[in-house]
C-alpha cells in the first residue's frame, strides 16, 4: 500500500513545475479581470455587455486552447525518452496548426456577431458588445499561435518563459485599458472598444515575447534553427489532430457550458447577467491554479509514459490529485468568507437600485462557487492526466454527457422555471462538474491498471 508520504513528496516538484503554468493562464484571465474591473467603472450595462461579448471568444479560445494542448504530452514523451528530432517535427506541426485555427477561428467570431441580435439579451447591452467583439475577434489569432509555442515549452518542463510573456503582457493590457477606456494622455476615450483594443495590443506584445525567449534560449533555440524548412508530414498532421480535435472538444463543451450561464442569465435581465459575470471572473482565476496543475499532471504522466514507468505514473498522478484538493478547499473556504466583498471589486460605490442588485445576486453566487472549487478543480486535473496518457476518445463523452445532458439540463430548468433564478443556473453548473470530475477519475483509475496490469507490474 503507498503511503501519503509518497504523494506528499511530489508536491514541491509538482508546484514548481506548475507555478509558472498557473501565472500564466492566470495572465490570460487577468486581462478578462482588467477589463471588467475598469468597464465596471462604467456601468452595470457595459459590465454585461462585456461579459456577453467574451461569452463568443471563451467559446472560440476554447477550442484554439485546447487543440493546442496536444502538443505537450507529445513533446513531453519524446523529450523523456530522447526522441529531439520526433519533438522538432511535433513543434513545427504544432504551429502550422495553431496558425490555421487562428485564422478561421477569428473568421467565425467575426462574421457570427449578428447572432448576438437573435438571442434574446437585452439591446442596449448588444449595441455595446458588438463593438467590442469585433476587436478581441481579432486578438485570438496572435493568442492561438501563441498557445503553440506555450504547449510547446511546457512539455520541455520549462514552464517559466510562458508566464514571462503573460506578466508582460498583462502590464500592457493595463496601461492601454487605462488610457483608452477612459480617454487619458490625449487619447480618445472609447469605453467598452478601448478595452478590447488593450487585450489585442496585449496578446501582440505576448506572441512576439514568448518567439524572441524561445529563439534565443540555449536549449530551445535548437528547436527553431531551420524550422521553416521542416518536411511536412501528413501522419504528424494526423496524430496532432487526432489528440487535439478530441481535447479541442472536451474544452469546448465546458467553456460552452459555462458560457451558456451567461446567455441563460442574460434572459434573467441585465443585472443577474453582470453578478453572473462577477462570480465566473473570480471563479475563473481560481480555476486557473488547477489548470496549472492540470498542465503538470499532463507534463509528468507524459514523462512517465515515455519512460514505461505506469506504477510512477499513476502515483505522481495521484499527487497532483491530492495537491489540488488541497488548494481548492482553501478557496472553498475563501469564497464563503469573502462573498460580500467580492462584488465590490468590479462596482462603483452606489446606492442605485441596480448595483445593489448586482450585488445581492452576485454574493448569493459565491455560496455555489465555493463548493464546485473542488469539483472544478477534480476535473481538470484528471483530464490533464488523460491527456498525458493520450487517452481523449472516452473523455470527450464524458464532458458531453456531463455538461450538455446533466449540468445544461439542470441550469435550465432551475434558473429560468423555478424561483431560483441565477443561484439556480449555478447549481446546474455545479451539478455538471461533479458528474464530469468523478468518471474522468474512474476513467483515469481504469486506465492506469490497465497499463499496469499489461505490464507485469504491481501497485
Amino acid at each position: 500500500m503507498i503511503s501519503i508520504a509518497s504523494y506528499t513528496k511530489e508536491f514541491s516538484y509538482n508546484l514548481k513545475l506548475s507555478y509558472p503554468v498557473i501565472v500564466g493562464m492566470l495572465g490570460h484571465t487577468f486581462v478578462q479581470f482588467i477589463d471588467n474591473v475598469m468597464v465596471g467603472q462604467l456601468g452595470t450595462t457595459e459590465l454585461a455587455a462585456i461579459s456577453l461579448g467574451n461569452s463568443f471568444i471563451f467559446i472560440a479560445m476554447s477550442v484554439g486552447i485546447g487543440f493546442s494542448t496536444a502538443i505537450t504530452p507529445l513533446v513531453a514523451e519524446g523529450d523523456a525518452a530522447k526522441r529531439t528530432k520526433e519533438v522538432k517535427s511535433i513543434f513545427y506541426h504544432g504551429i502550422l496548426w495553431c496558425t490555421v485555427l487562428g485564422v478561421l477561428l477569428f473568421l467565425a467570431v467575426f462574421l457570427s456577431r449578428d447572432i448576438m441580435y437573435l438571442m434574446g439579451q437585452p439591446k442596449e447591452v448588444v449595441v455595446l458588445a458588438f463593438p467590442y467583439l469585433k476587436w478581441v475577434s481579432l486578438s485570438l489569432f496572435p493568442l492561438v499561435v501563441f498557445q503553440a509555442f506555450k504547449q510547446f515549452t511546457d512539455g520541455m518542463s520549462l514552464t517559466r518563459y510562458s508566464m514571462y510573456a503573460t506578466v508582460l503582457a498583462n502590464i500592457v493590457n493595463v496601461v492601454v485599458n487605462y488610457v483608452l477606456i477612459f480617454g487619458k494622455w490625449g487619447f480618445p476615450e472609447w469605453g467598452v472598444t478601448g478595452a478590447a483594443v488593450g487585450t489585442l495590443v496585449s496578446r501582440l506584445v505576448m506572441l512576439v515575447v514568448i518567439i524572441l525567449l524561445i529563439r534565443y534560449h540555449k536549449t530551445l533555440s535548437f528547436y527553431t534553427k531551420g524550422l521553416l524548412y521542416e518536411a511536412y508530414s501528413k501522419t504528424q498532421m494526423r496524430k496532432l489532430f487526432n489528440l487535439g480535435f478530441p481535447s479541442a472538444l472536451q474544452m469546448l463543451f465546458e467553456v460552452a457550458f459555462f458560457t451558456s450561464a451567461i446567455w441563460v442569465c442574460g434572459m434573467l435581465g441585465k443585472n443577474a447577467q453582470a453578478a453572473n459575470q462577477i462570480a465566473l471572473n473570480i471563479s475563473s482565476m481560481t480555476f486557473m491554479v488547477a489548470m496549472g496543475l492540470s498542465i503538470a499532471a499532463m507534463v509528468r504522466v507524459g514523462n512517465q509514459k515515455g519512460l514505461g514507468a505506469y506504477v510512477d505514473l499513476r502515483r505522481i498522478a495521484h499527487s497532483v490529485f491530492l495537491l489540488t484538493l488541497l488548494i481548492d478547499i482553501v478557496f472553498a473556504i475563501v469564497f464563503i468568507v469573502a462573498k460580500d466583498a467580492f462584488p465590490w471589486l468590479y462596482l462603483e460605490s452606489s446606492t442605485a437600485a441596480d448595483v445593489i442588485e448586482v450585488a445581492a445576486i452576485a454574493s448569493s453566487l459565491f455560496w455555489v462557487a465555493a463548493f464546485f472549487q473542488i469539483f472544478d478543480g477534480a476535473q481538470v486535473v484528471a483530464l490533464g492526466a488523460l491527456r498525458g496518457l493520450q487517452d481523449v476518445i472516452v473523455p470527450t463523452w464524458i464532458c458531453f454527457a456531463s455538461y450538455g445532458l446533466i449540468g445544461f439540463t439542470t441550469m435550465v430548468y432551475l434558473g429560468l422555471y423555478t424561483p431560483l433564478g441565477a443561484f439556480g443556473v449555478w447549481i446546474g453548473l455545479l451539478s455538471g462538474l461533479v458528474a464530469s470530475s468523478m468518471l474522468l477519475y474512474l476513467r483515469f483509475r481504469y486506465q492506469t491498471s490497465k497499463l499496469i496490469r499489461n505490464n507485469g507490474t504491481t501497485p
